[in-house]
């Protein structure tokens, strides 16, 4: 299992935060320009608040430059405290297993956003030397782009440096 933590200060309330990060198009947001994720069908409108626990949420393409397919999430919520953290437990197609957990803390005038992502690739990649490494440097390196387009989106809280690693 490979591992990458992801953590930035917000300028922002929690609850402004939550409302935004829990929608596609949040989500799209903060993977635009390079990547978009589609809606699984049937899902029009769908918020994290609304999701039930522990069921498929349907399967949601990840879409290079907005429309070239490089992997797909089936996606599966399985915790969530409302306002405050989720955690995301699903299957892709380069990963056999993919966990997602995000909180919002409060800090000061601001918000802390933390995701924290455990994966597994799928067994052909894993005889890969060196694969693990290479698959944690990409999400690394998404994450880090999202935590930009979170601080872009929402101010950086003051003090605060460029989205890093706790």
């Amino acid at each position: 299992m490979e591992s990458v933590v992801q953590s930035s200060v917000l300028a922002a309330p929690v609850e402004a935060v939550w409302q935004r990060i829990t929608t596609f198009e949040g989500v799209n947001d903060e993977l635009g320009p390079w990547l978009r994720m589609t809606m699984p069908r049937g899902t029009e409108g769908l918020t994290l608040d609304n999701v039930a626990l522990g069921e498929p949420v349907g399967r949601s393409w990840l879409l290079l430059l907005g429309f070239i397919p490089v992997d797909y999430d089936d996606l599966v919520l399985v915790e969530l405290e409302p306002g405050r953290r989720f955690l995301e437990r699903s299957s892709l197609l380069t990963m056999t297993t993919w966990q997602h957990e995000r909180t919002l803390e409060v800090e000061g005038a601001g918000t802390r956003i933390t995701d924290r992502l455990t994966f597994l690739p799928r067994r052909p990649l894993r005889f890969i030397p060196g694969a693990g490494r290479v698959s944690a440097w990409v999400v690394r390196s998404i994450f880090r782009h999202r935590h930009r387009r979170l601080n872009h989106r929402f101010g950086r809280a003051p003090g605060q440096v460029p989205a890093s690693p706790p």
